[in-house]
């Protein structure tokens, strides 16, 4: 029982630390996204929207996948506790970034005039594009030194170059745009990029390593497993992000840049603000799972119990936005993006399928499951293009947000299905139980913000809000001892005071 303890513990610090770092992460974004909105409207969080959207399928298509695989194998490296060969799979890991770094900037390079007229339907932004194309070398070389400091867990440092780099890129956006409006686009997208490799660059070299020397042949043998599950994830990102781009291009063809950005205003809403869940199972809990990964009973534990948290934590979160999404809306950018709050409604109810899948999924990579990750990321990104070019198209915005529900549904089915049948995985009974009880509330909430006048929905909205924080509180206490925990700090202030 006390192992168990300790393992929610775990999962506990991990999203606390990267939920602190998540919520400095909002704090600035909502500033950002404040004065985006004003300084340049919705058509021009569209072209931020298409030229991000480009750059990330080709980031996608050149990375290799190294920012997961290699967090994999620094992992493993760091649990052996041999020195010399944490030093060489670190050093193997920053030299591959460099050279699929320069790949995806040569490439961008070398076809901006092509990328600019399939984005925008003109030759317009080729420029931008030249420019920008030194991007995917600084996102590259970023991703390299991120994979450093999680594999050998330094999760503090990894926190504070998240931090800097969102602090940097908050100094940077709004003189620049202010100052130059839409013109100011390339240089913050290139100015951002490199400071956010500064500091995770920064923070890395705290990490000691020995001196290595290999040569480029050498490092490609010493980093061909890498490579292999690197190329499988690659291909799949790519595909996700080329669905996502298509996504961006049929909302422009099929209505109007404006859409896009909305779209991109909406999704950023949704992923931000409870992206705290997902970043900490993205830093802690895969390492953590591929730790355990020739275990499919400590696997099961593990993913049973960090969807637990991730519900228990996340249920209050969606059900404040279920109430307030009107008011975030308006605080994050203004009245005139309040088009996405029927989007937004659905797209929350998502957030609960998605965080238990996504617990899922996991496991495919901690096991080194390579193909078999590839063909159900492909196999779920073709359902969800078709999902979403026919929510848009039948229900514009709001349809996306159902497609998004839906899309995460199927996926939630189709990860089960598998991760049953190849590593006997099932949910506990506690788990089903904690998801049946918080959907339940946010589904009753949903329902009320649609179908009741204000000011009783808010009235009643905040009553179901209560109880899902109360519930969460109470989950939690059973499983870390929360109330153990606050005494534990409060005592330790009490003896450095005395």
């Amino acid at each position: 029982m006390t192992e168990q303890k300790d393992s929610y513990r775990q999962i506990m610090k991990a999203t606390s630390l990267f939920g602190g770092v998540q919520v400095f992460q909002i704090l600035i974004s909502v500033v950002r996204s404040k004065f985006v909105a004003i300084l340049l409207g919705p058509t021009g969080m569209g072209i931020v929207g298409l030229l991000a959207s480009t750059t990330s399928l080709i980031a996608g298509l050149t990375g290799f996948g190294l920012g997961t695989s290699g967090v994999k194998n620094v992992t493993e490296a760091n649990a052996s506790g041999d020195k010399d060969r944490i030093s060489m799979v670190v050093y193997v890991v920053r030299r591959l970034v460099w050279f699929t770094g320069l790949l995806g900037a040569l490439l961008t390079l070398a076809f901006s005039p092509w990328l600019s007229e399939f984005t925008f339907g003109n030759k317009e932004y080729t420029v931008a594009f030249v420019w920008i194309s030194i991007t995917l070398l600084f996102s590259q070389l970023n991703i390299g030194e991120l994979v450093v400091l999680q594999g050998v867990r330094k999760l503090q440092h990894l926190a504070k170059a998240n931090v800097y780099g969102s602090l940097s890129g908050l100094i940077i956006t709004i003189p620049l745009y202010y100052k130059f409006g839409v013109k100011g686009i390339v240089p913050v997208i290139i100015i951002t990029s490199f400071m956010t490799f500064f500091f995770s660059r920064y923070f890395a070299r705290k990490v000691k390593t020995e001196k290595i020397k290999l040569s480029m042949s050498d490092t490609i043998i010493k980093g061909k497993s890498m490579m292999v599950m690197g190329f499988m994830i690659s291909m799949s990102a790519m595909i996700i992000l080329f669905v996502d781009y298509l996504l961006r291009i049929f909302i422009n063809h099929t209505g109007h840049v404006e859409d896009v950005g909305f779209y991109n205003a909406g999704f950023a809403i949704i992923n931000t603000y409870v992206g705290m869940v997902f970043t900490a199972m993205g830093t802690d809990y895969y390492p953590r799972l591929s730790v355990v990964a020739d275990n499919n009973q400590q696997c099961k534990d593990n993913i049973n119990q960090q969807a637990e948290i991730a519900l228990l934590i996340l249920a209050p979160i969606l059900m404040l936005f279920l109430v307030f999404v009107d008011w975030a809306v308006v605080l994050l950018y203004s009245r005139q993006f309040l088009v996405i709050t029927g989007m937004l409604h659905w797209a929350a109810l998502g957030i609960f399928f998605k965080a238990v899948s996504w617990s899922i999924a996991f496991v495919f990579l901690a096991k080194g499951a390579g193909k078999l990750y590839f063909w159900n990321e492909f196999s779920a990104s073709i359902y969800t293009l078709i999902f979403n070019m026919l929510g848009y198209y039948l229900g514009g915005l709001t349809g996306l947000g159902i497609s998004f529900l839906l899309s995460f549904m199927v996926y939630l089915v189709q990860v089960f299905v598998i991760a049953k049948v190849k590593y006997h995985f099932s949910f506990y009974s506690s788990f089903i139980t904690i998801f049946l009880v918080q959907f339940t509330l946010a589904l009753l909430t949903f329902v009320l913000m649609n179908l009741m006048k204000q000011p009783y929905s808010y009235f009643l909205g905040i009553v179901l809000i209560a109880i899902s924080v109360w519930y969460s509180f109470r989950e939690l206490e059973r499983r870390i001892g929360i109330k153990e925990i606050i005494q534990t700090i409060i005592q330790k202030v009490r003896n450095r005071h005395n």
